[in-house]
């Protein structure tokens, strides 16, 4: 049995990581602002009031926690606020910034003590941080953050590396979440996280760094 943190946990992508980690029996820590009613009602341990965008709230949750050794993070708390260029917001552009960029790396430093040799990262990131897929321009913020999330992860699949800790940089499909209004297009997020889950078992440190779409398709930068 493995011990996994997870991020975001109390709905859509995170909630469904949650559900089919437990199912398969391994330990999960579930971390949120905000705990759901569907989140409690798997019976895992939960960790809410944390707010990954304040250094504060992760030095709480790294006391909370006491050393408790973890086999796998899945940094997937993020956030998605939609502008162009002629609504440009930079204070929406920041707060992207520090909750899906910096603050996954953050918490990696902070918990890397706690992440024996053989753990896995795996960072929830999206196509929409590829220079090379961006073909439609906009959503400004969103971009720009998952672009410094895939270039963190890059760094620590080569930092972590002597720790023997690999690291996983993901792009779960288009899911029908509330972050994108429930698209009908899109995949469940029981599908997603399968094909999500599939990629953190399979990882080693030599495909570590590597930026995966949930199916396994190896995606551009």
């Amino acid at each position: 049995m493995a011990t996994y943190l997870v991020t975001g946990a109390n709905r859509g992508i995170g909630l469904e990581y949650a559900r089919q980690l437990q199912a398969r029996g391994d330990q999960v820590i579930a971390v949120c602002r905000t705990a759901s009613p569907e989140l409690e009602a798997l019976g895992v341990p939960i960790e809410a009031g944390i707010d990954l965008a304040s250094e504060a709230a992760i030095a709480e949750l790294v006391t909370r926690l006491q050393g408790l050794p973890l086999d796998g993070l899945i940094l997937n708390a993020g956030i998605l606020e939609s502008m162009g260029l002629e609504d440009l917001d930079a204070e929406a552009i920041r707060r992207q910034f520090e909750v899906n960029a910096l603050a996954p790396l953050l918490l990696v430093r902070a918990l890397l003590e706690q992440l024996p040799r053989g753990a896995k990262v795996a960072l929830m990131t999206s196509r929409m941080g590829s220079i090379d897929d961006n073909s439609s321009g906009g959503s400004y913020g969103y971009r720009m953050s998952k672009v410094a999330l895939n270039i963190a992860g890059k760094s620590l699949a080569i930092d972590l590396q002597p720790r023997g800790i690999a690291v996983a940089i993901l792009h779960p499909g288009l899911v029908r979440t509330r972050m994108i209004n429930f698209n009908p297009n899109g995949i469940s997020p029981a599908e997603s996280v399968r094909g999500l889950l599939a990629r953190i078992d399979a990882l080693t440190l030599e495909t570590s760094g590597s930026f995966w779409h949930a199916n396994g398709q190896v995606l551009p930068w």
